[in-house]
């Protein structure tokens, strides 16, 4: 959780820097809901997401030079500087984005979740939102064919409390969570600054999913400090006072901080220690990022057609590009 804290902030400084460009989605003070859901993986598990990806993206293990690279729009990026901040992938950790389309990436999670069930895995997909998304049409589609076929899919439904700018109780009737009701589908609800909440909750519907291949719905409720995007004002729709609230009374890695203080697991200076290696690793992926190059303008044709990328295996007739 530190880790991915001190790489969102080395992000906002290159952002207002102006080495990054588009959009910024930040992740600060939603850390243990990834943490907590990611950290719960087992081989055959998957994970997509929205666009405020960069904390998912770190739990699952990847590498925070390639991320921030990506920001940076450059070739060593982990989408080759094609995708920036709302576009992150890695196949090979069940990784699946980091999709910019609100509630677009959730037909996809159904889709995961039917491969799983298709292979005979014993495994699961979690399909992360924002409570904005809850709403698009998409979202209840999948809803529907995941009970209707028995796919293994959590579906988290990240609630910051403002979809973009607008408060929830002004744009979602009802309890998110409990719509799961109508498609027969288990539901849970817990408090997503609490890492052992959010663990025991997840664990729970996880096993629902790999042991029964069952969908359900969690509904995990946290906050951002920051706007939508950095672009976005942070308080012209909240005050500040409610903002400073939240950071003093429910910070995330605070709350587990001083938990693990309290447990004597952690001591000052390995508080100390964990918050500088996470600040030099931010400080690294930066400088990577810096010295990395950019694509050049022949890549903006390659990863886009198969057969563009493989001419000797080409089948199809025709031009695929057009000046």
């Amino acid at each position: 959780m530190v880790r991915i804290r001190r790489f969102e902030e080395r992000s906002l400084r290159a952002y207002q820097a102006k080495k990054i460009g588009g959009f910024l989605h930040l992740y600060i003070g939603q850390e243990a809901v990834a943490v907590g859901c990611c950290s719960l993986m087992g081989p055959n598990d998957h994970v997509i997401t929205a666009y405020r990806d960069h904390g998912h993206a770190m739990a699952v293990g990847m590498d925070t030079k390639p991320l921030m690279a990506e920001l940076y729009g450059k070739a060593t990026g982990c989408s080759k500087g094609k995708g920036g901040s709302m576009h992150y992938f890695d196949p090979s950790r069940n990784f699946w984005g980091g999709h910019g389309i609100v509630g677009g990436q959730i037909p996809l999670g159904v889709g995961l979740a039917y491969g799983v069930k298709y292979k005979g895995l014993k495994g699961a997909a979690m399909a992360f939102m924002g409570d904005g998304a809850v709403n698009q049409g998409a979202v209840h589609e999948a809803y529907n064919l995941a009970s209707l076929w028995n796919l293994p899919v959590v579906f988290v439904i990240e609630n910051n409390g403002y979809s973009m700018g607008t408060s929830q109780e002004r744009s979602s009737a009802g309890e998110l969570a409990q719509r799961a009701a109508g498609y027969d589908m288990q539901w849970g609800q817990c408090n997503g600054h609490d890492i052992y909440e959010v663990r025991a909750m997840m664990d729970k519907f996880l096993t629902l999913a790999r042991e029964s291949n069952r969908p359900s719905t969690v509904e995990i409720d946290t906050y951002r400090y920051r706007g939508h995007s950095v672009a976005d004002p942070d308080n012209t729709y909240r005050s500040k006072q409610e903002i400073e609230e939240y950071r003093r009374t429910k910070d995330p890695i605070q709350v587990f901080q001083t938990r693990l203080l309290d447990e004597g697991v952690l001591d000052q200076a390995l508080v100390e220690k964990i918050d500088t290696e996470a600040r030099a690793e931010a400080d690294h992926a930066a400088d990577f990022a810096e010295a990395s190059p950019f694509p050049t303008p022949d890549d903006i044709q390659k990863d886009v057609y198969w057969e563009a990328d493989h001419p000797a295996e080409r089948k199809s007739q025709g031009r695929l590009f057009f000046d």
